[in-house]
């Protein structure tokens, strides 16, 4: 297991710290290279630059009411749900189809519904026992 980590390009796991202006106001973001790679395909998908989808993603979360105090750890989270949704099988990495025409209701449903399940299964005594 460990070495589909460890043998990975380790340029994934080296930060960029990237200056950019949200509402007026210069501020920096430091991330590791897998998540700003992650945020460049995203953008790209819905014809923004990632600057661009940075300020719509911070805007929309105070639109929200979203407490974003640590909007770095959010940005990363963000891009860990993108590649779980692909993973699941609910959204493809190789469709044209921007995320902002994808009907995030039905999709939060389905992972609500998925989630739902793995956490039973990982609750289930007689199930883990049997894993060990």
């Amino acid at each position: 297991m460990c070495q589909l980590f460890i043998n990975a390009d380790s340029r994934l796991w080296t930060c960029r710290t990237k200056s950019l202006r949200i509402d007026g106001v210069v501020t920096s973001i430091r991330l590791e290279e897998f998540f700003w790679d992650i945020l460049e395909e995203v953008a790209f998908r819905d014809q923004m630059t990632v600057n661009q989808m940075i300020t719509k993603l911070y805007l929309e979360s105070l639109d929200a009411d979203h407490d974003i105090g640590n909007f770095t750890s959010f940005l990363r989270v963000c891009c860990s749900r993108y590649l779980s949704l692909v993973a699941d099988g609910n959204l493809s990495r190789e469709d044209a189809i921007p995320l902002n025409d994808i009907d995030a209701t039905q999709v939060l449903e389905q992972e609500k519904l998925r989630t739902s399940v793995r956490k039973s299964q990982y609750i289930d005594t007689s199930l883990k026992s049997s894993l060990n």
